[in-house]
């Protein structure tokens, strides 16, 4: 007998089977374009479990995604033999030596700067685990200040906001450092036990898509166990919560801070994917945008806040680069996402569950009376 959970379970394989066989229809171009589009649909599944399952509607999930971009960007940038600081005795970016202050010693100051910063990225694996690290390390602090003062709502996403916004204005303002506005560029390719990946080779598309069909296994399994359970009463009342004796900050700290491991690590692949990190990473747009991603997939669904965001993005580019539409393509997408709200609150995968739920009911129900019935409770359910 089929079971909503078998069938829910069948799409995630549908799923995951088709983005391993897309390489097959696919020239270099669109391989590398349709990664992007993966990592993106990473985003919306770190959007949706913080959102949809531990209700925390984060404005600031740019900061988690560009901390692990600049990581392992670092990393690379120190790999490229094209991008460091002649002349220097140790390995530091040439961009050290033009924001260089005028009269400055620039060699001594190059040096001096790396030594504090960059010269333990000249580990690949050190940048890797940076990139994994800082977004969880930022995202526990922040959690346990703000859940342990019982601080929810809007008040979480302002604050999250404004320090996203933070972040990215010490970023810019750090040029000599990080390069400022113009970010990290010329890097050299991910490269693991000889394997370097190259951004428009199959093996770096594999390793973005076998990346995100594993976070989504492991959400899923996460949100289903006693733990992910206790989470969505505590998005649905708190205080019962409470009352019942479970640790409502320490849940919300864990997978707030899953979330942002999440976003980390699709930074990281985005870095991989495109070759530069960039400080327009943490702006305020980029984050709103990741919301209506899941918005328009379904908050509450994992795989459809990743689908929501890949089609999202698939729209954006296809619209902007039609003639015609070019001027008024973010209009278009505009509209998509207000229709979506009026009329498909729970987003597409709450369209799909609904078609599931009447499938499943037709299936398992003898007669059409008892259809009736099952969709009369599930109706009053939701």
């Amino acid at each position: 007998m089929l079971s909503k959970q078998k069938i829910d379970w069948a799409i995630y394989a549908a799923f995951v089977i088709l983005i391993m066989l897309a390489p097959l229809a696919m020239d270099t171009f669109w391989l590398n374009r349709v990664a992007k589009y993966l990592v993106y649909g990473m985003l919306g599944t770190a959007v949706a479990l913080s959102w949809g399952y531990a209700g925390i509607l984060n404005l600031g999930q740019g900061l988690f995604f560009g901390a692990g971009a600049y990581m392992l960007a670092m990393s690379l940038k120190l790999a490229s033999t094209t991008s460091l600081q002649q002349g220097s005795d140790k390995p530091v970016p040439d961009f050290m030596l033009w924001n260089a202050e005028p009269g400055a010693p620039t060699e001594l100051c190059c040096i001096t700067k790396a030594s504090f910063l960059w010269l333990p990225f000249q580990s690949q694996w050190f940048g890797v685990a940076m990139g994994l690290i800082l977004p969880v390390l930022l995202a526990t602090v922040l959690g346990t200040i703000v859940f342990r003062k019982r601080i929810a709502g809007v008040f979480v996403s302002i604050i999250t906001l404004a320090l996203v916004l933070l972040v990215r204005l010490v970023v810019i303002d750090s040029q000599p450092v990080t390069n400022g506005f113009n970010g990290l560029t010329d890097l050299g390719w991910f490269n693991v036990f000889g394997l370097e990946f190259d951004p428009y080779v199959t093996a770096t598309y594999y390793l973005v898509a076998v990346s995100l069909s594993l976070v989504l296994v492991g959400v899923r399994l996460l949100v289903e166990t006693r733990a992910g359970i206790v989470l969505q009463a505590v998005r649905d009342d708190q205080n019962r919560a409470r009352y019942l004796g479970f640790d409502v900050p320490a849940y919300q700290t864990f997978f707030f801070a899953v979330s942002a491991a999440i976003a980390g690590v699709a930074g990281m692949l985005y870095v991989i994917v495109s070759e530069f990190a960039s400080p327009t990473f943490m702006d305020l747009s980029f984050s709103i945008t990741m919301v209506v991603w899941a918005a328009v997939g379904g908050r509450s669904s994992v795989l459809g806040a990743c689908i929501g965001a890949i089609l999202i993005n698939v729209i954006s580019a296809t619209v902007s680069e039609t003639e015609g539409f070019a001027e008024a393509w973010k209009a278009i997408i505009g509209l998509i996402f207000v229709l979506v709200v009026l009329y498909l609150p729970r987003g597409l995968a709450g369209l799909a569950h609904d078609f599931v739920d009447r499938f499943v009911a037709r299936k398992s129900s003898p007669s059409g009376q008892t259809i009736g019935v099952t969709g009369a409770s599930s109706q009053a359910a939701e």
